[in-house]
């Protein structure tokens, strides 16, 4: 991979990830529950005992968060680039999809990991989770396709 590919992913990731993150912090708003992932992985951190203070445990939480975008999009990139599937909306949709299982099934592992049961509607927010999700992988989507033409044109333009 190589340094403009890294980079490409780290936009995609970025884009996504904030997008999923505001329509969370939007459903949680409008529902008045909590479905901020950063704020539940925060708590998670304290039920498992890491030992740093709130501020620091809140930073380590949104990097967790977009760490694990990251990772997301680097799957989604090694499919697209070994054209297993087209880069397409009907693409992207079905990887959001998935991403929100595999999310959904991160979030109960997690709560059972830790013994941790908030005070929060589940159903409420695994279903808004999903969603979050797919809008993940649809902002995914129309990022890396945007971004790779552009990463043409800088690549016959700009040498490193």
């Amino acid at each position: 991979m190589d340094i403009f590919i890294f980079f490409q992913l780290i936009i995609v990731s970025v884009a996504a990830t904030s997008a999923m993150t505001l329509f969370s912090y939007a459903a949680s708003a409008s529902f008045r529950e909590l479905y901020k992932e950063p704020v539940l992985l925060t708590f998670m951190l304290t039920r498992l005992n890491v030992e740093l203070p709130a501020k620091s445990k809140a930073t380590l939480a949104w990097l967790l968060h977009y760490f694990i975008g990251f990772l997301f999009v680097v799957v989604y990139h090694v499919v697209w680039i070994k054209n297993i599937l087209p880069v397409s909306f009907l693409v992207g949709f079905i990887f959001g999809f998935l991403s929100g299982v595999i999310g959904i099934l991160g979030w109960m592992f997690m709560f059972k990991m830790s013994d941790h049961q908030p005070a929060i509607d589940f159903k409420g927010y695994y279903f808004q989770l999903l969603l979050a999700h797919i809008i993940f992988g649809l902002v995914a989507t129309a990022v890396y396709s945007l971004s790779s033409s552009v990463l043409i044109l800088v690549k016959a333009y700009v040498t490193v």
